[in-house]
């Protein structure tokens, strides 16, 4: 188990954790939120022994292996080939192999000493077990889960990207098996297909979680406990991210019944006090209720998150029925290579559509040509009748001049035409109130500047709205706000995200770039997903179809039974994940369920004395608690259905 206690950790006058204490018990999968500059990151780093509390301890087990994946990148050195850097050996591994690298150069030196050919055959023996001769099979299929493709396996690190050098720190990582796993916004870098295999690995991870992440969906997805960090305080809900949302306003509420009382018994307290305090009859009274009220504390209200408000998006003018057409469409950059053609798509007004792929498949590009930034180089571009397009690029915050004013930005972008006032109410509906207006830009977090960015379009409002990733930097109660006020938005969106819950709650088309390919799905995200899926299927079983017709080799047989026993393996973790996870949950169900039947008798003993509002109190905790768990039964009981049937399968084939 991992301890907290009594940690504090200050930087100047500001207090990061004051005597905070919490347990992450073996196992558990812990998604921390809260709003950006809180703590998070600075609590992996006491974990991980880089910086030391004021005060206070941490307890890990001594034996345990941590895997950490940082925002920032790790060391590498840039001449490594990609598939070397995330095979690189790391702890009893490594150990391992610069033993057997040692033993090798001497035998071949020609010392034939048969007790080192004896160790040799034994550490050969260990790195076997510990799955060394698998690494390279492992690394590859994880990078290409992440999005690489065969032929950047021998590349130097340093000719990617820092995207793809995180991705690639991201493999070696989680290729390392660690008991415990650290990983601080893994998304940040990802596209949409790669954090669908992302959640698809860490679901079979079987050892202890920790995801620091502004991503809903991995929340919902990977985590059953919740760490709220929030000024100074680390406050535990035993759920997923939507079970925190939930529960969180459900404490807000009982902690704001329970201040109502309070200060309700407070002022009976001094009025009784200011009324009899000249009284000498009553004088032991007096100084009893003065004690009552020294003892009185104020309820435990749970922390402002600080994101204020919502975004409002102002109404959008009128436009024809049809916003935007691409017929036949091609665009390239040098004349030689298209990153998309034969482009066919028709977006009607009040379409909301989410285009997604792998990095550099041409998302960006494809919305700057249907934004008219850039003209296809074949093919053609027409759009609507009196549609008016409002474009936030990739790169928001090239457009923010440093020494300008929030309120200097979004004047100038009026060019005069609208009145102080208006840009004040402009500017007020994004989050930018009073003195916030006079900000310069050159100390706006990330999300204050896309924010601005979004005010500075608003202020002459388009009709076709076309975002490039607009989440990024954006805390998950601003994400929220604004998947919000694109819902109500009336007029087109088109944008690129690779925040899967933002384009699950927003969009109703998705368009898929794939490596010359564009198709367009009228559905939402989870119709998407349930198509491709058929489709893989469906060339699955027509692979298997074709290899049943060829004749086998031996070897071939052989690899086809390691491969199986490899599937059955890896499902086997998941399994008893599952069956676990269904068990503690079939138990808890029956325990609340005993607990609210015992509470409920308690109404039918005529005259009994019990505490009624404790007793609502309670049973209104017990429904909350009981459709959560029941909620969590059911998808993993589905999740365990659907594994059994392909260990099942496995085991036929």
């Amino acid at each position: 188990m991992i301890d907290f206690t009594g940690i504090c950790k200050s930087y100047g006058k500001q207090d990061i954790f004051d005597n905070v204490s919490f347990r992450i018990n073996p196992g558990e999968r812990v998604g921390i939120v809260g709003p950006n500059g809180m703590g998070k990151t600075t609590m992996f780093q006491i974990l991980t022994g880089e910086i030391s509390p004021d005060k206070g301890e941490t307890v890990i087990p001594k034996k345990a292996r941590l895997g950490y994946l940082r925002q920032q990148l790790d060391f590498y050195d840039p001449e490594a080939k990609l598939i070397d850097f995330v095979c690189a050996a790391e702890g009893e591994l490594a150990r391992i192999v610069e033993q057997i690298h040692e033993l090798e150069k001497q035998i071949a030196a020609g010392d034939s000493n048969p007790s080192k050919l004896n160790t040799l055959g034994h550490l050969q023996s260990a790195f076997e077990a510990q799955g060394g001769y698998d690494l390279k099979h492992k690394a590859a299929a994880a990078l290409a889960g992440l999005g690489f493709q065969e032929s950047d396996l021998e590349r130097k690190m340093g000719d990617f990207s820092g995207g793809w050098q995180m991705r690639a720190c991201m493999a070696k990582t989680l290729l390392s098996e660690p008991d415990i796993l650290l990983l601080d916004e893994p998304s940040n870098y990802l596209d949409t297909p790669a954090v669908e295999w992302l959640r698809k690995r860490l679901k079979s991870f079987a050892g202890t979680l920790l995801m620091i992440s502004h991503d809903r969906f991995l929340l919902n997805s990977l985590t059953n406990v919740t760490l709220e960090v929030n000024s100074g305080h680390v406050t535990r809900y035993p759920g997923n991210y939507s079970y925190y949302t939930r529960e969180r306003v459900e404490r807000q509420r009982h902690a704001e019944a329970a201040q109502e009382n309070i200060d309700r018994e407070r002022d009976r307290l001094e009025r009784n006090i200011n009324r009899f305090r000249a009284k000498a009859t009553k004088a032991a009274q007096v100084q009893s209720w003065i004690k009552m009220l020294d003892k009185l504390e104020d309820a435990d209200l749970p922390q402002d998150l600080h994101f204020k408000g919502t975004i409002r998006i102002p109404d959008p003018p009128h436009s024809g029925a049809e916003t935007v057409r691409l017929e036949d469409a091609a665009f390239s950059y040098d004349g030689k290579r298209k990153i998309f053609e034969h482009v066919n798509l028709a977006f009607q007004r009040g379409d909301k559509v989410g285009i997604i792929g792998y990095n550099g498949m041409g998302k960006t590009t494809l919305l700057k040509v249907l934004a008219g930034r850039m003209a296809p180089t074949e093919g053609t571009h027409t759009l609507g009748h009196k549609v008016i397009t409002g474009y936030q690029a990739q790169e928001f915050a090239e457009l923010l001049t440093p020494e300008m004013t929030a309120f200097d930005i979004v004047r100038a972008a009026a060019g005069g035409l609208v009145p102080t006032q208006r840009i004040r109410e402009i500017l007020g509906s994004f989050g930018f109130s009073g003195e916030n207006a006079e900000k310069t830009c050159s100390v706006l977090s990330g999300g204050e500047k896309i924010r601005l960015c979004f005010a500075r379009i608003f202020v002459n409002p388009p009709n076709f709205l076309i975002l490039d990733e607009p989440t990024t930097h954006l805390d998950i109660a601003a994400r929220e706000a604004l998947q919000q006020a694109i819902n109500q938005f009336t007029g087109t969106v088109a944008l690129v995200s690779h925040d899967i819950e933002f384009i699950r709650g927003t969009v109703k088309t998705i368009v898929e770039i794939r490596p010359g390919q564009v198709r367009q799905f009228t559905g939402g995200y989870d119709y998407y997903m349930e198509r491709i899926t058929a489709e893989q299927n469906a060339a699955a079983a027509d692979k298997n179809a074709n290899a049943e017709n060829r004749p086998e080799s031996a070897d071939s047989k052989k690899d086809q039974r390691r491969e199986r026993a490899r599937k059955r393996q890896e499902l086997s973790q998941e399994k008893r994940r599952l069956e676990s996870e269904t068990k503690r949950l079939e138990q808890f169900i029956a325990k609340a369920e005993a607990e609210k039947a015992e509470l409920m008798e308690q109404w039918m003993v005529p005259g009994k004395d019990f505490d009624f509002a404790a007793n609502q109190k309670r049973l209104a905790e017990l429904e909350i608690d009981l459709a959560s768990a029941s909620e969590k039964w059911e998808k993993a009981a589905s999740e365990l259905e659907t594994l059994m049937e392909q260990y099942n399968a496995i085991g036929e084939q």
